[in-house]
């Protein structure tokens, strides 16, 4: 049975969309660098991808989800896909995934593991959609975020099937964020455009690459939104603090 939400008047947000390559991609971790962009962006709502929680000595063993959260005051879920045991007893579980950064209130989060198919060769990881529901002054909101696999397009395929049947279970509005290994003609991505609107296309940004970084050539990243949405900007932001570009909208949530 569908869920429903209370409505509240129409009201602005900016989400963002952030692929952090667990901390940074040069010779020096600096997880505040990446906390202090998020901060000057003015975003409301944030997804990251490649988020580690006491994983490992690449990100100095943090829970960088709370790290970040607390470094801006905000709410904060994590969704895992990788869980493994500590390095010792008594440490907390070494895990990776990805993680959602709100201003708002998060009523509730649940991470859902995506279909992983057991290629015999060049397996890949766990993929999972972190799905929250966010009070964004009376308006509940479903965020989702998300990490799609980056070697096969069946399996990215199948991937975003799942969460059209994760998301269509639901009722009101919905934002998708996420780093979807996929470019805009893809098959992948005209199976997320044939439900929701994909905010760059639909400003005319469609050529606003996200990937490398150094040297972008591929728009790779998105933020998808339900038809009630209204979308006003789009930005990628320069910066070399991780391998992705993070990329950001400003939309008006109108409910009927």
């Amino acid at each position: 049975m569908k869920k429903s939400y209370i409505r509240g008047k129409e009201t602005n947000i900016k989400v963002m969309t952030f692929n952090i390559h667990h901390g940074g991609t040069d010779p020096i971790f600096d997880l505040k660098r990446i906390a202090v962009l998020i901060k000057t962006s003015g975003a409301d709502i944030i997804g990251l991808q490649e988020v580690d929680n006491h994983f490992s000595e690449r990100s100095n063993f943090q829970d960088q989800a709370k790290w970040v959260a607390n470094y801006l005051g905000m709410h904060c879920a994590y969704g895992v896909n990788l869980d493994y045991d500590p390095l010792q007893e008594g440490e907390g579980r070494r895990q990776y995934g990805t993680a959602v950064i709100s201003k708002y209130p998060i009523l509730s989060a649940e991470n859902h593991l995506l279909t992983t198919i057991p290629y015999p060769e060049n397996p890949t990881e766990q993929r999972g959609l972190l799905e929250t529901v966010i009070n964004v002054r009376g308006n509940h909101v479903h965020f989702y975020n998300t990490h799609l696999d980056d070697q096969r397009a069946d399996q990215r395929e199948l991937q975003i099937k799942e969460i059209h049947d994760i998301a269509n279970q639901k009722e009101g509005t919905s934002i998708f964020v996420g780093d979807f290994n996929a470019t805009p003609e893809s098959a992948e991505i005209l199976k997320m455009t044939a439900q929701y609107k994909d905010a760059f296309a639909e400003i005319g940004q469609n050529n606003n690459f996200t990937f490398p970084a150094d040297k972008p050539d591929s728009r790779i990243d998105y933020i998808f939104t339900s038809e009630d949405v209204k979308i006003c900007t789009g930005e990628v932001i320069n910066t070399n603090v991780s391998d992705h570009l993070p990329i950001t909208a400003e939309l008006v949530l109108r409910f009927l």
